[in-house]
């Protein structure tokens, strides 16, 4: 038995349309690449090695336990320092050697084996763009900053669109009371300021990736909810969720089967521009100081030592570029799905 998935041939022509448009295809092949990339960071952006053999034995710290330095006949007990392996191998030459990643530092790890920090780019030391004003590599903060961007964007996104869809389209078939409900409680609770709320909070507990993802879900599946409102009270009155009535479709089929699928060029339209406001509200709450906990890799504290240390351009170029690199391709990707699921282009009716 084989399994088969086809698309419609309207989707197909949305995603042809898409891949037409050259600088959103590829945009959204390249933060792809990268997401992929930062999943796996710990294999390229690493102070653990990915391969050490010793004495005929194969060991992979990377993704495993922390070995101790006596492990590899070194005389201490605490981690291995694999870079100061490496050279030791190198220097002894008796077949034992050390693979290490392309960046051999960790986010949380100083260096202060040089000058005194922050520190030029150097490829000596393996610091390619240079260390922070404590000794930390600067690109290992980088692609671990970017992992717990596009993470708290992602699950944001997700979370907040799955509530304010369901309650948009709920508010919008139902009408009556219920939409009446709901809208007076939207625009009582999009009145609280969110700022005062997060310094609240912050103040009270320990500040945490999950405590800012709930935040920000709080305040974030509002603005859905009206475009989903609106949509599906435009739908109700169409033909085809007349026949689905008359047929005896349930409600949950008629909203979920026949409404939303109508509907989904709204969400996928705004999606990637709330990435986009996910991704710079988290930053600027780290650079205001509000934001994840230190040592916690941050774009926006990043941001903020190069605003402070102006004599060290390194610092600032580096966050400034990666920062605007990556909301210039989520803006093209936004703009070509728009274009591609233009709804005056497309319609879909079941």
């Amino acid at each position: 038995m084989t399994l088969s998935f086809n698309l419609s041939p309207l989707t197909q022509k949305k995603i042809q349309r898409f891949k037409g448009i050259k600088r959103g295809y590829w945009s959204f092949l390249m933060l792809s690449a990268l997401l992929v990339l930062s999943i796996f960071a710990e294999m390229f952006v690493n102070s653990r090695a990915l391969f050490v053999s010793y004495q005929g034995e194969w060991h992979f710290p990377t993704y495993t336990d922390m070995k101790p330095g006596s492990t590899f006949g070194l005389d201490y007990a605490h981690e291995t320092n694999y870079r100061d392996l490496k050279v030791k191998f190198e220097q002894e030459g008796e077949g034992n050697f050390v693979i290490m990643p392309i960046v051999p530092w960790n986010p949380y790890e100083q260096d202060f084996s040089g000058d005194f920090p922050p520190t030029a780019p150097s490829i000596d030391n393996h610091h390619y763009l240079g260390t922070d004003t404590i000794g930390r590599d600067i690109v290992s903060r980088l692609v671990y900053g970017f992992r717990i961007a596009m993470g708290f964007a992602l699950i944001t996104l997700a979370i907040s669109y799955a509530i304010g869809v369901s309650v948009g389209c709920a508010m919008g078939f139902f009408g009556g009371k219920f939409d009446l409900f709901f809208q007076r409680f939207i625009e009582i609770w999009s009145m609280v300021p969110f700022l005062y709320v997060i310094m609240i909070l912050v103040s009270i507990m320990k500040p945490s990736f999950m405590l800012f993802t709930l935040i920000n879900v709080m305040f974030g599946w509002m603005g859905m909810t009206w475009y989903m409102r609106t949509m599906t009270y435009k739908e109700k009155a169409r033909e085809y969720v007349m026949a689905a009535k008359a047929l005896g479709a349930s409600n949950t089929r008629i909203l979920f089967h026949h409404i939303l699928p109508n509907t989904m060029v709204m969400i996928v339209t705004l999606a990637p521009f709330t990435i986009v406001a996910n991704i710079t509200a988290l930053t600027a709450l780290d650079y205001l100081g509000l934001g994840l906990m230190p040592p916690t890799p941050s774009w926006g504290e990043l941001l903020q030592q190069g605003k402070s240390n102006l004599d060290s351009p390194w610092i600032a170029s580096s966050v400034v570029t990666a920062i605007v690199t990556v909301l210039i391709m989520v803006t093209f990707i936004g703009e070509g799905i728009r274009e591609a699921f233009d709804p005056k282009k497309h319609t879909r009716y079941v």
